[in-house]
């Protein structure tokens, strides 16, 4: 069995004039959903056998934060520069490169093609993933090349406006 965590990175700030897309990190509210979302995931002991990142500094920010909470070391998260501004091929051929030994990722990353990702790998409908939303499908092999479309289980979907954390 493959797990895959899609992660959306937390909320970003678009204060700081003349920075670019690549460059925003992340607001107030993102900071504390993160931490939240994150401390949710320990609770469940969930840990990842590896951590897949966009390199733009709200995603890699979330994902050191996340690694952090959980236990995970993050020295090993793997900056992936196909992960920004990126396509559903992108993420295909991403996971059809990993080694099987790992069992369970976490890939955080952006919208439009997160949510593309989640809907097509699982075939559910997700419309879109807020930010700092983690949607986990779960597929019946033993090898990230046979992930294909349409053939994974949406195990769960949450993120923070789900819950009351004011």
């Amino acid at each position: 069995m493959k797990k895959i965590y899609l992660i959306r990175h937390a909320k970003s700030s678009w204060k700081e004039e003349g920075k670019s897309d690549f460059e925003r990190g992340l607001n107030k509210r993102g900071k504390s959903d993160l931490k939240y979302m994150a401390k949710r995931l320990k609770s469940f002991d969930v840990m990842p056998d590896l951590i897949l990142s966009s390199p733009a500094k709200r995603a890699k920010k979330t994902a050191i934060e996340i690694a952090k909470i959980i236990g995970y070391d993050t020295d090993d998260i793997s900056f992936q520069d196909c992960l920004y501004d990126s396509s559903y091929d992108s993420y295909m051929y991403l996971l059809e490169s990993l080694n099987d030994k790992y069992d369970s990722i976490f890939i955080i990353a952006h919208n439009p093609t997160i949510t593309e990702a989640g809907e097509r790998l699982s075939g559910a409908i997700l419309t879109n993933m807020p930010t700092c939303s983690i949607v986990c499908i779960e597929f019946d092999t033993n090898s990230f090349k046979e992930i294909k479309e349409g053939n994974g289980k949406v195990l769960f979907f949450d993120y923070p406006k789900k819950h009351d954390i004011s």
